[in-house]
């Protein structure tokens, strides 16, 4: 298992739980934070085409600002393991603890890099929620949602000091800024 979207200013947090083909090798798979996104829309379809099963949950800024980002996380893997057709014998993490499961884990410091299986959850997790922002960015062009996917760029951040946050935004997250938050900042940032 592994996550996408912790880090951003909106959006959901994605989690993806993959059963490998036992002694299926699919090249390439990595943490998909340093693939690049045509390498991981590639290893997308590849993962799905070889693995024994494939789960998603998600998790929405609403749910997010409720109960904060860690617990979101710990949701959305949730779904993300009742999604599975089948039930796993060892639930591996990139290091993020689930109780009770009725089942081993094991969470692994740098798992999307150690594991097979964690690094096909990251891709298929980045890539789940990198389509949703795409869909996002549709539907609010003034966000640039489809090139920073959320994350808290500069364009981001203008963005959200021009237009204040739309119904995306975690509003509990540093640098969500209302235009307000933004003039002190600014204006502090100059003296």
């Amino acid at each position: 298992m592994d996550e996408a979207g912790r880090g951003p200013l909106a959006g959901p947090v994605v989690a993806a739980a993959v059963i490998l083909t036992p002694g299926r090798r699919i090249p390439e798979v990595d943490d998909s934070k340093v693939l690049a996104p045509e390498d991981r829309e590639r290893l997308f379809d590849l993962i799905v085409a070889g693995a024994l099963a494939i789960g998603v949950g998600m998790v929405d800024a609403v749910t997010i600002d409720r109960v904060n980002i860690l617990e979101a996380t710990r949701v959305a893997m949730r779904e993300a393991l009742a999604a599975l057709p089948a039930a796993p014998e060892l639930v591996l993490t990139d290091f993020v603890e689930l109780a009770g499961l009725g089942c081993p884990q094991r969470n692994l410091v740098g798992g999307d890099r150690r594991s097979a299986s964690v690094a096909a959850a990251s891709v298929i997790a980045k890539v789940t929620r990198d389509r949703i922002m795409a869909e996002a960015d549709e539907q609010y062009p003034q966000y640039g949602f489809g090139r920073h996917k959320g994350y808290p760029t500069q364009e981001h951040r203008m963005a959200l000091w021009r237009h204040g946050p739309c119904p995306l935004h975690r509003r509990t997250f540093h640098g969500v800024w209302t235009q307000g938050d933004l003039f002190e900042e600014l204006t502090w940032e100059e003296d």
